[in-house]
């Protein structure tokens, strides 16, 4: 999709607008004798009323609730600007205040009126402590989650380090007025709070709406210079407080809907301060687990700015080297207007993105479960994760278990399948002399020669007359690894397994601490190797492979995810016992008697 990278307005428009504000100024100035003096007179016994600056008068804002003379922020009604002919709106000191529901604990500041912190209270970090979401080095260096994102730069500096004046707002969105003033310590939900600035021309508006239990909030930004109204998208400038290592960095990526598209963009393809402009259902940036996501009200003109910076974080705990990664942000709004969106901050759980309603386009998904990407096998990883957290909840609550019953569940039901390719392989033993003798036959011949063309005719009739299929030996594999491979994409991105407990295994989302697993997978795969007859191989063939294949497959797991290792070692000790009880049958017997006697021959 095109991008552009600075929509301006007309050239000249400020410098016009300053010039007649300051004549304005003037003219009022110089007639303000004349006024004061001919112009008419307020009655005697009428109050003036109270402007709203707390930065000019502190004492008023710490009068008490019930006072008659307490001063009210600068209720701006529907339809009214803003100019520089109001009195100036700012605060006199920085403040904090809190904003806690069910499933979040967010800090705000009314300096830029920005969030200092945002902690997911149902889940913890990697050293067991309270997960914030806020990266403050990150933040520190190039923005704290709903600051505001301008074209201009000097303009974007001096609205994310004002200080606002809060209020706790009452009412509906068209009639909302102040409740509260100032802004209480802590506001509880359900609830509505509003950051105003008005100083020098700029003014500016932030109000934040909040439920009482959802990962869902409402955000309206307006910015208006002399009375224009300006550019501004509000962002999640500088990735999760959650990356704690590289790796984890570098799961990062920029996503959006774009009618009934979904694109995710990796950190390799990300310019730092692009636009993308919309359609947008929603747009945002994530990581492994998390993501913050705008819902914009205004599809059609919304547009995102892809943010990427670096920073430097230690190698690991105990070294001192640093490594330089990117931190990923994105910022959303309205090319035209203000902006309202609601914005989902949290993880990336089926169940909560299953919650949040996107407006309908034919095609797409109905809720934000797009966000979670299970890859191009999605069509199994994802029916597979809704059966294993079914068998967590009904069955057994340890998903480290519900793994195990699921894969004893899945090859039960290939068993039949294991049989075929065991019959498939008998009738390639029993053709094997034959198909040796038609080579040796045409032997002579070059591969270029139509002769070979007659083998090939010669061997497929052979094929057909003892009913042997040479790809049923590998039916089975080939059915099984789709599985083996949805179960690795899923693992990485559902988020129910992540710290998820089994035995001496803290997360199963992680690689095995003590790599029991892997080393489980070696020694069964070793042993499945030489239980297994392999038809049309060379003895010598078969004992290499019967070396090589296990440490390969072993060194691949040796850091993967500790729950595709539990299934993979799971269904190698169940495919184990059921190729022992294949080889005493009858079937079973006749190929091994026949691996035997062609080994011999090889012997002599």
């Amino acid at each position: 999709m095109a991008e552009f990278n600075n929509p301006q307005q007309e050239p000249g428009i400020d410098r016009k607008l300053l010039i007649a504000f300051a004549l304005t100024f003037l003219v009022i100035m110089l007639f303000q004798p004349l006024l004061k003096k001919y112009g008419p007179q307020p009655p005697a016994k009428q109050e003036q009323p109270v402007t709203q600056n707390p930065s000019a008068q502190p004492a008023a804002a710490s009068s008490p609730p019930n006072s008659s003379k307490q001063m009210q922020p600068a209720y701006v009604p529907p339809g009214i600007q803003v100019t520089q002919k109001s009195a100036p709106l700012t605060a006199s000191k920085e403040s904090e205040t809190v904003v806690e529901n069910d499933v979040y604990r967010i800090v705000f500041t009314n300096r830029g009126a920005r969030v200092k912190s945002w902690v997911l209270k149902k889940y913890t970090d990697d050293k067991n402590g309270q997960l914030e979401l806020v990266n403050a080095e990150a933040a520190k260096q190039y923005g704290y989650p709903l600051t505001l994102w301008t074209y201009d730069t000097e303009l974007r500096d001096k609205v994310n380090s004002a200080l606002y004046v809060g209020s706790l707002l009452s009412g509906n969105r068209e009639t909302d007025v102040p409740s509260s003033f100032p802004l209480p310590d802590k506001v509880t939900t359900p609830g509505k709070i509003s950051f105003q600035y008005d100083d020098r021309g700029v003014s500016v508006r932030k109000t934040f709406t909040f439920d009482r239990s959802s990962y869902v909030i409402e955000v309206s930004t307006t910015v208006e210079v002399n009375g224009a109204q300006v550019t501004a998208f509000p962002m999640w400038p500088a990735g999760f407080g959650a990356d704690m290592t590289a790796p984890q960095y570098a799961t990062g990526q920029i996503m959006y809907q774009n009618n009934d598209k979904v694109e995710r963009l990796a950190i390799k393809k990300i310019s730092g301060n692009g636009t993308i402009p919309g359609p947008f259902q929603w747009a945002g940036v994530s990581d492994q687990y998390f993501a913050a996501v705008f819902l914009p009200q205004d599809q059609q003109n919304a547009a995102l700015v892809t943010l990427r910076n670096a920073i430097e974080i230690p190698h690991s705990a105990s070294d001192k080297q640093l490594d330089k990664i990117d931190v990923l942000g994105a910022a959303v709004g309205s090319l035209r207007g203000p902006t309202t969106a609601r914005l989902y901050v949290g993880p990336k759980a089926l169940s909560d993105l299953e919650s949040v309603s996107v407006p309908g386009i034919t095609g797409a998904e109905p809720d934000l479960r797009a966000i979670i990407d299970f890859g191009w096998l999605g069509i199994i990883a994802r029916p597979l994760f809704l059966w294993l957290k079914w068998m967590y909840l009904h069955i057994v609550p340890n998903w480290g278990w519900a793994i195990l019953l699921q894969t004893l569940v899945i090859n039960l039901a290939l068993l039949p399948l294991r049989l075929t390719q065991m019959k498939s392989m008998l009738k390639m033993q029993r053709v094997a002399p034959q198909i040796k003798s038609i080579q040796e036959k045409y032997k002579k011949y070059s591969l270029r020669d139509p002769k070979k063309a007659e083998m090939n005719e010669e061997i497929s009739a052979l094929y057909k007359k003892e009913g042997v299929n040479p790809a049923g030996g590998c039916l089975p594999l080939l059915i099984q690894m789709p599985f083996l491979f949805a179960y690795y994409r899923m693992l990485n991105v559902a988020m129910d397994l992540r710290h998820a407990p089994w035995l001496w295994i803290h997360d199963l989302s992680a690689a095995d601490p003590w790599h029991i697993l892997p080393i489980a997978i070696i020694v069964t795969m070793f042993f499945m190797q030489r239980m297994t007859p392999q038809a049309g191989m060379d003895p010598a063939q078969q004992k290499m492979m019967n070396l090589m294949m296990p440490g390969m497959l072993g060194y691949m797991s040796w850091y993967l995810p500790a729950g595709l290792g539990l299934y993979w070692a799971m269904g190698q000790v169940i495919g184990i016992v059921q190729q022992a009880a294949l080889n005493r049958t009858s079937l079973g017997r006749e190929m091994r008697e026949m691996m035997a006697k062609r080994a011999r021959k090889k012997e002599k």
